[in-house]
């Protein structure tokens, strides 16, 4: 979980083994050595969250009246905020009237201390790329404390710190991050945005994030939802999931955090198990909780009723595997979604991913809509029954071979039922996605060789290039099979019966390397090696020979 140790005071690789990366607003140097660790195919992951944490920005300070500065966006409408609990948590945006010239409302700029702002931190910084990025992209911020457990790593921040002329607002932290969190757990003394990264799973983070952010803050965390959920419970808090993704290689949610005793109370319903059947792949969800309307308003939560689904599968007869618990809510919070949408579409140059971010939250919510995770996937609130209903009228127009299909596959069990729905194949204008047909980015091309997930930072190490192409060195033929001794080989192939033996047109006698001691040779035999290669003495095989049986 750690960006790499190393003991204090250890010398620094000299700076020619240094590499500077400008990426966003921030410039950055960073060994070239895997000890520090950095990753370039996040961008689109810490452009994604500068965007979220602007807009998260954005609300907060309107509450306060005061108006967040983006560069090269055009002003917008100035918006009323409630973020009371009564409101479910939720925000509304409403229109004001243009002030008059001389009431114009104080504004937070990029790079400006804002003594009303956000306080941020990012517990796992490493280089600290993402904290400079915030400091230099995202108006409206107190300070940014960036944080690691890596002394190397914060010595590196202090650097770049210095190099991007932020240390008014970047605060390097050399700490551990769940004791930072614990020390923060005072209302007065929490964090605004707590921003979490960890290369692996962020589980053992998350009961002090959970309670070090503020009333209604935002907790970037790399985690399902109902694990974050469950955390914030143990504190009377819940969370409300804001925008939640699957990129690459990586899960990102992002979630505000509240404090209400009742609303706590709705958290078992906002979580189920999953009944998947490991045929058709149906799937069921069991709620672990039922809230229901009561007179008054007021709301009865009780004990779930199920399971939901008898032990076969209603549509292909296969048994149900059983997982969770999961978050069943929306995992959106549309209106939100749509302030990103909007901010990120209208200032196009302000990250190099924005037609990435753009197509990622085009598909936030739509009832019917392609996958973002899978290009063969869509996304549909429709009951399994419909879209098996779907599957067996298209059969009826394509037929597909009966006789192939085992009685009990799923295919089979499912097509011998005749459709309840009668599907419409006819093409529609609206089937083809607004964002298929402007051309955005649905799913980004590897930028790089040997793309994906980066190893752990090291004290000392090489860089990762160097370090893979070593670790191919060293192995260089060593997973082969050593090649095969001849008197081996010849003992081994004597242990099969020789096939022209059995056929009586064997020529070879004892010269053979098959063996012709069992009886009664005859044509037709079981299968066995094929032809008998040349005698051993005179053609014996060399190394790395083929050593299957009949093989010369």
């Amino acid at each position: 979980m750690e960006n790499g140790t190393g003991p204090c005071g250890e010398e620094r690789p000299p700076e020619a083994q240094e590499t500077t990366v400008t990426e966003g607003a921030a410039k950055i140097v960073f060994p070239s050595a895997n000890e520090v660790f950095y990753n370039p195919v996040q961008e689109f992951n810490r452009d994604l969250t500068c965007a979220v944490i602007t807009e998260f920005a954005r609300i907060q300070l309107a509450a306060k009246g005061i108006r967040i500065q983006v560069p090269g966006e055009k002003d917008m409408p100035k918006v009323v905020v409630d973020l009371s609990e009564q409101e479910e948590a939720k925000v509304e945006l409403k229109e004001d009237e243009n002030p008059a010239p001389g009431d114009q409302p104080p504004t937070a700029a990029v790079g400006k201390i804002c003594e009303e702002g956000l306080r941020v931190l990012e517990g796992l910084a490493a280089s600290g790329l993402r904290s400079i990025r915030f400091a230099r992209e995202v108006p409206g911020l107190r300070s940014v404390v960036a944080n690691d457990a890596s002394s190397r790593a914060v010595d590196l921040m202090r650097r770049n710190v210095q190099l991007n002329d932020v240390a008014h607002l970047v605060q390097p932290s050399h700490s551990d991050a769940r004791m930072l969190m614990y020390q923060h757990q005072k209302a007065s003394e929490r964090f605004d945005v707590i921003a979490l990264a960890p290369s692996g799973s962020p589980a053992s983070f998350l009961d002090a994030a959970v309670q070090a952010v503020s009333e209604g803050g935002e907790a970037a965390l790399r985690i399902v939802l109902h694990s974050l959920d469950l955390r914030a419970n143990c504190y009377q808090r819940f969370v409300v999931p804001l925008l939640s993704l699957s990129a690459d290689f990586y899960v990102r949610v992002f979630v505000r955090v509240f404090t209400g005793q009742a609303k706590v109370k709705a958290s078992a319903s906002k979580q189920a198990l999953v009944f998947q059947c490991v045929g058709c792949g149906a799937f069921h969800l069991q709620r672990l909780g039922k809230a229901t309307g009561a007179p008054g308003g007021r709301v009865k939560f009780s004990a779930a009723c199920g399971p939901p689904v008898s032990p076969e599968c209603e549509h292909c007869g296969q048994r149900h595997q059983l997982g969770g618990p999961v978050w069943a809510e929306p995992i959106h919070d549309l209106d939100f979604v749509g302030r990103v949408l909007e901010a990120v579409t209208a200032t196009p140059s302000r990250f190099s991913t924005s037609d990435s971010i753009e197509s990622a939250l085009l598909h936030a919510g739509f009832r019917v809509s392609l996958s973002h995770a899978c290009k063969n996937a869509v996304k549909t609130d429709a009951p399994a029954s419909a879209l098996w209903d779907i599957m067996r009228c298209w059969e009826k127009e394509c037929p597909v071979k009966r006789e192939r299909l085992s009685e009990t596959s799923p295919a089979f069990r499912i097509l011998s039922v005749e459709p309840s729905l009668q599907a419409n194949f006819t093409i529609r204008e609206d089937a083809n996605p607004s964002s298929r047909q402007r051309g955005l980015k649905r799913f980004q091309a590897n930028p790089e060789p040997n793309w994906g997930p980066r190893p752990r930072a090291r004290p000392g190490g090489r860089a990762a290039g160097e370090a893979l192409e070593e670790r191919r060195r060293q192995l260089q033929n060593k997973r082969k099979e050593p090649a095969e001794d001849p008197a081996q080989r010849a003992a081994r192939l004597k242990t099969f019966p020789c096939k022209r033996f059995k056929e009586g047109t064997c020529q070879r006698g004892d010269q053979c390397c098959y063996d012709h001691s069992f009886q009664n040779p005859e044509a037709g035999a079981d299968a066995s090696p094929s032809d008998c290669p040349e005698t051993l003495d005179q053609n014996p095989p060399g190394p790395g020979a083929a050593t299957g049986p009949g093989v010369d």
